[in-house]
């Protein structure tokens, strides 16, 4: 998909500052209105809302079936991506 090895590397570094736009460090309800929205329905979100959900042993409520949708879909996503780039067949 690109032309060389360091622009290889570099394509996925928009994806490392996903987590700083959504809940990791302030919570989505002291956000402006444009950035809630976005902290809100970004993959990281439910994944971080989950995790200290677990860890401060308090409710996560729906978070952890739409954090494992994301995975699940993000997973599908790529593989289809991987396949189509590529041209190849699963070997069974």
């Amino acid at each position: 998909m690109v032309r060389t090895p360091e622009s290889a590397g570099n394509q996925p570094m928009p994806l490392t500052f996903l987590p700083f736009l959504g809940s990791a460090i302030v919570l989505t309800d002291s956000m402006p209105t444009g950035l809630r929205w976005f902290a809100e329905y970004q993959p990281f979100t439910p994944v971080i809302e989950t995790l200290r959900g677990l860890l401060m042993r308090t409710g996560i409520r729906n978070s952890g079936y739409i954090a494992l949708a994301w995975c699940v879909g993000l997973t599908l996503g790529g593989h289809v991506w991987a396949r189509s780039a590529f041209g190849r067949t699963a070997v069974p």
